[in-house]
């Protein structure tokens, strides 16, 4: 930072919201870090990075800050608060079969949702971290995570699994999640109770060059591009800090698929390759920024929560991977490809939306190869029943060799299918990053 705080940047800071602020555009060039916690944007609009001109709009519209109604939903089963409910079903706790997060099926939402473009995510295919804090007692709070605020792991309603809780604003750090690669994948699902009021950043993905900003929670410093998800705003927001402190962005894109007015449970997913960054919310691609991830050095990240009001910002099925791998030469020259970015429900052989392109580009490699046949293996982590695991991955390799006999035309003459259970895994059972692992669909050249 170029200045010192003032007395009155920080009443600003406490009492208003953290991205409010009147903007004189003569004085654009002239802006500190600490300005940008009081900013009004002009616009909730995206016009994509490559047209944002500098220093157009502001990361979250003020609104008057609302009075607390002491009506409002503080329970632990977010159903009850008439906003519509979610049929999520991710859970890892039982049967070995939860490769992913479950269903994000909206229902009883009267809020309008758009897809502001198709669903292209991928998910990386080495799983290097995986969280849904079955392994944890209710009430504690993971040792993997460092934070300078506070949470625990809890129970939410009738939603399956176990959720941590970050009940106080502040930094969570997943320490397990080093420097980031140039490809990777990071998905989690997301959840709301009680009322987040309509002020402040939300939750913020601080991606930093500067390890020494991870447990800030606003001022983010230069080196730094932060996504904003606000719920209480409908409202996700991007901010690029060039390291230079020059030519800040930031822009504001409507954000209804995750609302406290709304559907208060979502799946996020974000998708880097290299300088881009993609941001779906559930099955919407709601960010596409070419140039997000501008520093030519490793990023480091961090989870940030600030929210005005008083509620419980919900996480579970954090799942980090490297992205990017090379379908056609893994099958064609190896002989073997092995994929965690094929996903289904729990407990089920039906697969999820986010493995269409995975499967896609395995079909365009059958193909373009007319003579080359292949076994589809399926294979589980130890959770649950030996049998009953051994036969759903026997199931899941059957509907795999289904979608792509159905959706991509390859010959049934040209698959065979197996499944292996627990039987065969690539990494020991004991952690959720282990049991990830070794969910995975295999493909062996005949």
């Amino acid at each position: 930072m170029k200045t010192k705080v003032t007395l009155t940047a920080l009443a600003l800071v406490i009492g208003f919201s953290v991205n409010a602020q009147i903007i004189n555009p003569k004085e654009t060039a002239k802006r500190k870090a600490e300005d940008r916690t009081n900013r009004k944007a002009d616009e909730t609009i995206d016009k994509g990075l490559d047209k944002i001109e500098q220093g157009v709009g502001s990361i979250f519209k003020k609104k008057d800050k609302k009075k607390k109604n002491k009506n409002s939903d503080t329970s632990s089963d977010p159903s009850d608060s008439g906003t519509g409910n979610n049929s999520n079903k991710g859970s890892d706790s039982s049967g070995g079969n939860d490769i992913s997060s479950g269903n994000n099926t909206n229902s009883g939402n009267n809020t309008p949702v758009k897809s502001s473009s198709k669903f292209d995510f991928v998910p990386g295919n080495k799983v290097l971290y995986f969280d849904n804090f079955e392994r944890l007692n209710i009430g504690d709070f993971p040792a993997e995570f460092n934070t300078n605020a506070s949470g625990e792991v809890v129970n939410v309603g009738e939603k399956p699994g176990k959720w941590l809780s970050m009940t106080k604003n502040g930094a969570f750090i997943p320490e397990s999640i080093k420097e980031l690669p140039d490809n990777f994948t990071l998905e989690f699902e997301a959840g709301l109770i009680g009322d987040a009021s309509n002020n402040y950043s939300g939750l913020a993905l601080n991606f930093t060059t500067d390890k020494e900003q991870l447990f800030k929670d606003v001022l983010f410093g230069w080196g730094s591009s932060i996504l904003y998800l606000h719920p209480g705003a409908d409202l996700a927001s991007i901010q690029i800090l060039p390291g230079s402190g020059e030519n800040e962005i930031s822009n504001d894109i409507p954000m209804p698929q995750w609302s406290q007015n709304g559907e208060r449970f979502a799946k996020i997913s974000i998708w880097r390759q290299k300088g881009r960054l993609r941001v779906y919310v559930n099955e919407d691609k709601l960010v596409d920024a070419p140039r997000f991830f501008a520093e030519n050095k490793p990023y480091h990240f961090a989870f940030s929560r600030r929210f005005f009001g008083e509620c419980e910002l919900l996480m579970t099925h954090i799942r980090y991977a490297v992205a990017g791998e090379d379908t056609r030469s893994k099958l064609i020259t190896e002989g073997k490809l092995v994929t965690n970015g094929i996903l289904f429900d729990v407990n089920s052989d039906n697969i999820r939306p986010e493995s269409g392109l995975v499967l896609k580009e395995i079909a365009a490699t059958l193909q373009e190869n007319p003579a080359v046949n292949v076994k589809i293996i399926g294979h589980t982590d130890s959770d649950g029943d030996a049998n009953a695991n051994l036969v759903l991955s026997q199931k899941r390799a059957v509907a795999v060799k289904n979608a792509l006999i159905n959706f991509y035309g390859i010959s049934a003459s040209r698959m065979q299918t197996d499944g292996k259970g627990e039987s065969e895994p690539v990494q020991s059972n004991n952690t959720a990053d282990g049991k990830a692992q070794n969910r995975r669909v295999e493909f062996l050249r005949l």
